[in-house]
């Protein structure tokens, strides 16, 4: 018997032999050198990218921190007075007056930039797509292994090819957050889309709803709460991606944390640390509240 298995083994080792090695890295590299060719079309997207994060920044910048303190702290109200849960007005107001009053105000307003970027550019480019999802199933079947790859690579391999092609600084930080991000947002309008009853969809065709009507007064409408779901997840996967982007030399408050676990400075790291978890939790009950589903609680 162990001749036989011997023998088993020999005959697949010399399959193997016969099975060239496939040189996969050396493809890649050859891949990335053709794509550097054309910087010209990097160098626009990183001038857009670093345009719209300047805007955000430079507007967030122009407002005094208790005026924009009190805005966002009315803001919270108006979105959630209706459920009588006062919770979330008082924590944009203590958590930013908290922030403000420990030195990193300005580390905060860029953060906020970065996030916002981030998160705008894969609305912009994640709804489209999860709508042609919704509506074909071969860009489905085309997308979701695209989508499957985005969500399993480390967060940490997307700094590479970022840092390749954009250098260092803001701009690749946003571009890393924006892939990182993008997929829940893709994932979930899809799903909306998708979601919509079938009767729906016959009733305005038999009204003769062209498609563009359809999907803007019946579909989006009737998905816009999976939707806002997904936005949610992207808000959230950007903040962290910007925080991990400080790597290659991302400004905000990601900078501070890493900077204070190089210098194991205890009282640094947990004030930047602090700081991002209280923005997290107010992106995070914002989009929450902007959702018509639990606006409606």
């Amino acid at each position: 018997m162990s001749e036989t298995w011997e023998a088993i083994y020999a005959w697949f080792e010399a399959i193997l032999d016969f099975i060239p090695e496939i040189p996969v890295g050396t493809w890649i590299e050859d891949f990335v050198e053709w794509l550097q060719n054309a910087q010209f079309i990097f160098d626009g997207i990183r001038s857009g990218v670093a345009w719209v994060t300047n805007l955000f920044n430079g507007f967030f910048s122009l407002i005094p921190p208790i005026l924009f303190i009190l805005i966002l702290t009315v803001i919270g109200y108006l979105l959630i007075r209706k459920t009588e849960r006062y919770g979330l007005p008082i924590l944009i107001f203590l958590g930013l007056l908290f922030i403000e009053s420990i030195g990193y105000w300005d580390q905060l307003m860029l953060t906020l930039a970065l996030v916002l970027t981030a998160t705008l550019i894969s609305v912009i480019i994640g709804v489209p797509f999860g709508i042609w999802m919704g509506r074909s199933d071969l860009m489905k079947d085309l997308v979701t292994p695209v989508l499957d790859f985005m969500q399993t690579m480390p967060a940490f391999v997307y700094l590479i090819p970022a840092v390749a092609f954009f250098s260092i600084g803001i701009v690749p930080g946003v571009i890393a957050s924006v892939i990182f991000a993008m997929p829940p947002t893709v994932r979930l309008t899809n799903l909306g889309i998708r979601q919509v009853p079938k009767e729906m969809i016959e009733a305005s065709d038999a009204f003769g709803s062209t498609p563009g009507q359809k999907l803007m007064k019946v579909q989006l409408p009737m998905a816009k709460v999976t939707i806002m779901a997904g936005i949610n997840q992207t808000i959230m996967l950007a903040l962290s991606m910007v925080v991990i982007a400080a790597m290659i030399g991302t400004d905000g408050l990601g900078r501070e944390v890493y900077y204070a676990v190089g210098r194991n400075d205890m009282a640094m790291g947990f004030e930047a640390g602090i700081s991002l978890v209280i923005l997290a939790i107010i992106l995070d009950r914002l989009t929450q509240a902007l959702n018509p589903a639990n606006r409606k609680a």
